[in-house]
Formats: structure tokens, C-alpha cells, sequence
């Protein structure tokens, strides 16, 4: 299979700095990648942020989770997270509730009905995530995160 370059997939006739043309690239890939994990969580009336929350919360093994705690973890920080958490509420996904030590902390919970869901989404995000990933080896990979990781912690 021919790799298709990005200047070809936008159709761009000038010539750019491999910078721009580098971060375009990003831009346009981190774009199609979303829109195929956004397809699959459709059909559960779940969107990317709130799937980040409910994977946050299971993470937390049973332990609550703070609003700070969730935003500082989110991947989309940008994300209103109590909004998110209100609309989880509200699918009987999290549960809120007010700390008894500290009664002006609230701790969010994942419910088992948030349980069951992402262990019914685990397979299908995980087979998504490998179909997106098909043209790229294992070591392909490795270097993709290791360059990944470079270029954020700068």
C-alpha cells in the first residue's frame, strides 16, 4: 500500500517548513483518529470526554475521585467536567456524593452500570485502536510514543 503524504492528503502546492508541514500532520491525523473513536463510543450515546472520565474513575479502583482530580487527568482538558460528570450522572454511570470528612469535597464514583459498560467497550475500543494502528509494527509504535512523549515534554 502507498502512504499517502500529508501534503498529498491536503492538497497543499507550496512548499512548507517541516515544521508546519509536522505539526499540520499531527493536527490532521489526532483529527481522523478522534473522529473513528468518537464513531465507535456513538452508538452508546457516549462521547470521547466522557469515556476519559469513566476510564479515570474505574482506574481509581473503587476510590472516589474530585473534580480536580479528573480534570488534571483528562486528556481533553479544555473539557467542563462537571458537565461531564452531571450528564454521566444522569446515565446512572457515576454517582456523586458528598465526602463526610470534608462536606465541602464531593467524591465521584463509577457505578457498576459504568463498570459494565466499559468492560462491554473494552474489546471494541481495544479492536478499533488496532485497526487504526494496522500500518504500524510494534516497534513502529514504541518509536511513535517515544517521539510522542519527546515532543510534549519540551
Amino acid at each position: 500500500m502507498k502512504t499517502i503524504t500529508i501534503d498529498e492528503t491536503i492538497k497543499s502546492i507550496h512548499k512548507m517548513a517541516i515544521s508546519t508541514k509536522t505539526v499540520i500532520n499531527i493536527m490532521y491525523t489526532s483529527r481522523i483518529v478522534e473522529e473513528t473513536i468518537s464513531g465507535v463510543l456513538k452508538p452508546y450515546d457516549l462521547t470521547i470526554p466522557q469515556y476519559n472520565v469513566l476510564r479515570i474513575l474505574r482506574g481509581q479502583k473503587g476510590n472516589p475521585a474530585n473534580l480536580s482530580t479528573l480534570q488534571e487527568r483528562m486528556i481533553d482538558r479544555n473539557s467542563n467536567t462537571t458537565r461531564l460528570v452531571d450528564k454521566l450522572i444522569k446515565k446512572e454511570w457515576v454517582s456523586r456524593r458528598t465526602c463526610e470528612k470534608n462536606r465541602r469535597k464531593v467524591e465521584i464514583f463509577i457505578t457498576e452500570k459504568g463498570l459494565a459498560l466499559l468492560k462491554e467497550l473494552d474489546t471494541i475500543t481495544e479492536n478499533n485502536n488496532e485497526q487504526i494502528l494496522k500500518n504500524l509494527s510494534d516497534s513502529d509504535l514504541e518509536q511513535l510514543n517515544h517521539l510522542l512523549d519527546t515532543l510534549r515534554t519540551s
